[in-house]
């Protein structure tokens, strides 16, 4: 990360991973699962459905779809978080692209 000061505030530019940034173990994992949480909290929203409804559509308990709202997505696999897209009518698509980096980047983008 870089530091720099701003107006005599020291400011330091993030990696774009903020669980990497803040040294938790498996950042990927977690940025990945972030990512899938937030595109299910935005078909959830777009798509006007309780969390009971959701719960029924992505074969969850509706505590479970609270808890997945609240950011509680810990105890699921990247795996079942996509299922629930899928579920909510959304289709994933997974791209491998070469970099000119020494190491790539995960990204999960919206279209």
């Amino acid at each position: 990360m870089k530091q720099r000061v701003v107006e005599g505030i020291e400011v330091e530019t993030g990696s774009g991973n903020v669980f990497a940034d803040l040294g938790l173990p498996d950042a990927d994992k977690l940025k990945i699962k972030s990512g899938l949480t937030v595109e299910i909290a935005r078909a959830i929203r777009e798509r006007g459905l309780t969390q009971a409804e959701a719960a029924g559509r992505m074969g969850l308990t509706q505590p479970k779809v609270s808890a997945l709202l609240k950011g509680e997505f810990s105890n699921f696999s990247e795996r079942k978080l996509m299922d629930c897209l899928n579920r909510l009518g959304y289709d994933i698509e997974i791209r491998v692209l070469a970099t000119q980096a020494l190491v790539g980047n995960l990204v999960l983008t919206h279209a």
